[in-house]
């Protein structure tokens, strides 16, 4: 089951943020051979989404993923409310979603 995570992103803004990917046990999982995919969409029934900049820390083994959106990203989003979420996959093909939750877009007043 994925952990719940709510983020705000500043509209017009970089935003970046770590995940620390555990295992059963609590340990820190090896992430070396896995992919990541992350995503943002207006609800879960939406056809368009942004894609997140998925970025694995080194070493693999940390467990620790960064998502990030450039500020040209961030612009074209809309002030509100949106669903993300954050899948790995490792070397079989086996998908697992790790992180999910409400991201609330703050909008901006400086442009």
């Amino acid at each position: 089951m994925a952990t719940i995570s709510n983020i705000f992103i500043d509209q017009d803004a970089d935003f970046t943020t770590t995940v620390t990917v555990n295992d059963s046990g609590g340990t820190a999982l090896d992430l070396s051979g896995y992919t990541a995919l992350a995503m943002i969409r207006k609800t879960y029934q939406s056809t368009s989404a942004t894609t997140f900049t998925s970025t694995f820390a080194n070493p693999r083994t940390s467990g620790q993923i960064t998502i990030s959106l450039t500020d040209t990203q961030t612009a074209a989003l809309e002030a509100g409310r949106y669903v993300y979420d954050m899948v790995i996959t490792d070397a079989l093909g086996v998908k697992t979603r790790v992180v999910e939750g409400i991201a609330t877009v703050n909008p901006s007043v400086s442009r």
